[in-house]
């Protein structure tokens, strides 16, 4: 008989008088990787505070190992023994890897702490699963792929049964996430258990040995792993599918040879001076950045808070500039958390990227009541009106990416742009990206994990630390490893016999 860890028990959660969950049912057994396909991120985050806290429940029950943990008549509101590993880290920046996973350990009573003593404890750890990371090296110097580890490190130390990972897949890059597939595999045989939450279903085919489908704050499906490989639910993703399919067809009908718009040639500091790559007018290019420093400086340039001495960059074959030119847009990730300006309403935030071609924006009346005209009928009226901070998550990428197309750039650089958002809201950055296209207007994807961003590409580039890895066009996308979302949408990969991928 399998050993169950968890049981969420037709829980229905309420949250300032909204239904986050409704009859919402889960069971994760010892030993077992089980994936949340998060088809909707509504809910969610409730889940995940549930399993941390036992919040107060409108109805149903919680048990964790065996114990009824929290209820609907009774709600201890007490920390389960359990690990959530998200984005934001839960280790301490200042201490070291081992003061991390042993001092503040609940119970560590010394007074004198032992350096050496804890690394030598922890040193067998990373033995036994085959990485070499300094045990004294200090968390803040971590990168994303070894902070993660060590954070199933110190739930494994600390002998937690199960272990939440909350969208780690877009945190590193593809050759780590095999690697980090590996060590949650290792584990797992050990009798630890994993809720792999993640919205890319080829993702949790690749590690997970079951899969809830949830969508709404509700469990749709519960499948198996052969189920996920030779029957998935297509109809959770078939508009999307669409999608794919249409961009892939229209480009490969776009056969001209394009002028070389923009150049990078070598614009940075320890990372990014290595960098050397062009992009053709009009044109959809993935750039993958295996190193997480380099992606780090990267987006320091692209926001502005790097201006390297070394290197230039060329726009229409100019050396220009990135920050204050008209011509180059930058979306960070997290567009919705970054990009907004809560203490601006929400027409000066649509043109706050007018300001330096336009700078009479501000008081020309005329021009703003022009503005308003146009884009009402698209955004909807409402908007207008309402504080910029109780938009709807799609609310707020329609001002993003509307205010950049205000902008008319000539080029457009997305940081993760899928990065945190679930499948409704990738489908609608995938549509505002698509009108950049339609327009002529250049865009490259930036990402340590291809994502969904691979499918929308007409190229690749592959980047490490010193420049190197190469040059793919889509013909050739056939042959990088999966797991890729929407892979099975490419034409290459559908032509090929299932020994050659």
């Amino acid at each position: 008989m399998r050993n169950e860890i968890l049981r969420m028990e037709r829980v229905t959660y309420i949250e300032d008088e909204v239904v986050k969950l409704k009859d919402f049912n889960l069971q994760i057994y010892q030993g077992e990787v089980m994936g949340l396909l998060t088809v909707t991120s509504h809910g969610k985050s409730s889940v995940l505070k549930i399993l941390a806290r036992n919040l107060p429940l409108y109805d149903g029950y919680v048990y964790y190992g065996g114990e009824k943990v929290n209820t609907w008549k009774d709600s201890r509101r007490t920390a389960n023994r359990l690990s959530i590993i998200q984005e934001k880290s839960s280790l301490a920046d200042n201490l070291n890897i081992a003061d991390n996973i042993f001092v503040l350990r609940p119970g560590f009573r010394q007074w004198v702490i032992h350096s050496r003593i804890l690394n030598r404890q922890l040193e067998p750890f990373f033995k036994d699963i085959g990485l070499d990371i300094p045990t004294d090296k200090e968390v803040a110097e971590l990168s994303a792929f070894e902070r993660i580890v060590v954070e199933i490190l110190r739930a494994v130390i600390m002998g937690y049964r199960l272990i939440v990972l909350d969208e780690v897949g877009a945190l590193v890059s593809n050759h780590e996430l095999e690697k980090l597939h590996a060590i949650i595999r290792h584990y797992a045989d050990k009798g630890f258990s994993f809720l792999y939450v993640c919205s890319h279903l080829e993702e949790i085919v690749s590690i997970c040995d079951r899969c809830a489908l949830f969508s709404n704050g509700r469990i749709l499906k519960v499948m198996g792993l052969e189920e996920m490989q030779h029957d998935p639910p297509v109809t959770y993703m078939s508009e999307y599918n669409d999608m794919v399919r249409f961009h892939a067809k229209k480009r490969e009908a776009d056969h001209e040879e394009k002028e070389i718009l923009f150049q990078w040639d070598g614009y940075g500091e320890s990372h990014a001076d290595s960098f050397h790559f062009q992009v053709h007018k009009g044109e959809c290019i993935a750039v993958q950045i295996l190193d997480a420093g380099a992606m780090e400086e990267m987006r320091q340039i692209l926001t502005g808070d790097l201006l390297p001495e070394k290197g230039q960059i060329r726009l229409r074959g100019k050396k220009s500039r990135i920050c204050g030119n008209q011509g180059i847009a930058v979306v960070q990730e997290r567009a919705t958390k970054t990009m907004i300006f809560p203490e601006l309403d929400y027409m000066n935030n649509l043109c706050i990227c007018l300001a330096e071609k336009v700078p009479s924006i501000w008081h020309d009346h005329r021009l703003r009541n022009s503005i308003f005209r146009e884009y009402a009928s698209v955004l909807g009226e409402e908007v207008f009106y309402m504080p910029v901070e109780n938009l709807s998550e799609k609310q707020k990428y329609q001002l993003v990416y509307t205010r950049i197309l205000l902008q008319k750039p000539e080029i457009l650089f997305c940081i993760q742009p899928f990065m945190g958002a679930d499948l409704v809201h990738r489908m609608y950055i995938w549509s505002m990206l698509e009108k950049f296209l339609d327009k002529g207007i250049s865009v490259v994807i930036l990402s340590l994990n291809l994502s969904d961003s691979l499918a929308m590409a007409d190229r690749l580039l592959i980047l490490d630390k010193g420049g190197r890895g190469g040059e793919l066009q889509r013909e050739e996308f056939s042959g990088i490893m999966p797991p890729l979302p929407w892979s099975h949408s490419y034409p290459a990969i559908r032509k090929q016999p299932e020994g050659n991928r």
